[in-house]
């Protein structure tokens, strides 16, 4: 997984590399599995202990790049690297597949014959 960000101006990138790629395997776990479900009125994950959850072990390798662009403002990262992750994925496997995934996790895609 390749991820390049304009921040602007950077002051720590291993700080800021750290936080993209985190965001990153947060938006994998999202992705994959991010679905609370109700059985009898009640939710089912009521904690981490209940709700999967990418393991650093599941991870891919992660490039971070930054683009510096300066800029006149000065600002925080936030998580950009998490809102991409799900299309990304999902072009991916219409790239490998043909199929469009239209709905989110991924683990309830069809994706076989």
């Amino acid at each position: 997984m390749v991820a390049c960000v304009d921040c602007g101006d950077l002051v720590n990138p291993l700080t800021a590399a750290m936080q993209i790629e985190s965001a990153v395997l947060y938006g994998l776990t999202a992705a994959l599995f991010g679905e609370i479900t109700i059985r009898q009125g009640r939710e089912e994950q009521g904690n981490f202990d209940s709700y999967p959850i990418a393991r650093m072990a599941d991870s891919p390798v992660i490039e971070t790049h930054f683009v510096l662009s300066g800029g006149s403002k000065w600002g925080g990262l936030g998580e950009p690297g998490t809102p991409p992750l799900a299309p990304a994925v999902a072009n991916a496997i219409f790239a490998v597949t043909g199929k469009r995934i239209r709905s989110l996790p991924l683990k309830n895609a069809s994706l076989g014959a």
